[in-house]
């Protein structure tokens, strides 16, 4: 009878692979990070200019998720349970940030939010035109997360609780959202993790000012044009373990939330 299992072979190749492409390439960097001394690598991270282009990168990072959270549930919402024209269409273009070179978004935005805006709207070189670049090329990570989960609920459930009265608010508070609760913090979870790292959408409409809109990949770029490697392996080794932290956090939450829906049953 098939089992599905792969085997010793088969975990051995795939733990060769993962270290191959994921777990050298990590530690070779974290090795690179102390190459100059734990000393050298505490001063990279607590510089003035390196606190303040992290601070700007997770607050920014923060707010994009959030963002993410709530819309990409509505639009994963909108696209499951509602029809109209055009939904196919919708649909493809969710994908679209995946697709795209980032550069390319960040062009396009500064087209349109830059200083010769065709809608008045001036967002180059500010804060809120990072949060504009990072939720675009985020967008799809909390809808496609949501969107099999909203497929396979059970509406019969919904329609008994409506059924006895409950509201829509109320149905979704109590019924619906449980069980997208789990997907939702694994997309939003995703969404911060790539925010906290891109570049290509921020290069230009973000301006790349120190202390104001200056993130950490560029930051990391900077000190590796001034031709100090080390500084820029330990800012990155500081990204890695935020995003690592906020994945860990945000998995460990959601599959509690998994299995206290598995014991309700």
């Amino acid at each position: 009878m098939f089992s599905g299992a792969v085997g010793p072979l088969g975990i051995g190749v795939a733990t060769l692979w993962l270290s191959l492409i994921v777990l050298l390439p990590l530690a070779a960097l974290a090795v690179h990070s102390v190459s100059d001394g734990f000393g050298t690598f505490w001063s990279a991270i607590t510089a003035p200019a390196a606190v303040a282009t992290l601070r700007i990168t997770v607050g920014v990072s923060l707010v994009v998720a959030a963002i993410n959270a709530v819309m990409g549930t509505l639009i994963a919402w909108v696209l499951v349970r509602d029809e109209f024209r055009g939904k196919k269409f919708v649909n493809a273009l969710i994908d679209l940030p995946f697709a795209l070179p980032t550069i390319v978004a960040s062009i396009v935005l500064l087209s349109l939010y830059g200083p010769q805006s065709p809608i008045g709207l001036q967002l180059n070189a500010t804060q809120p035109g990072l949060v504009v670049a990072l939720a675009f090329v985020t967008l799809p990570f909390v809808v496609r997360a949501v969107q099999p989960v909203l497929l396979e609920t059970d509406r019969e459930v919904e329609e008994a609780a409506a059924s006895l009265g409950a509201g829509n608010f109320t149905i979704f508070r109590r019924v619906v959202l449980p069980a997208l609760a789990p997907a939702i913090l694994s997309g939003t979870g995703l969404a911060f993790a790539r925010a906290i790292g891109e570049y290509g959408s921020i290069v230009l409409i973000g301006g790349n000012i120190p202390y104001e809109t200056q993130v950490a990949s560029q930051y990391i770029q900077q000190q590796i044009e001034i031709d100090r490697p080390a500084n820029a392996a330990a800012v990155s080794v500081v990204l890695l373990l935020i995003a690592f932290l906020v994945l860990f956090v945000l998995r460990a939450v959601a599959n509690r939330g998994v299995r206290r829906q598995e014991e309700d049953r």
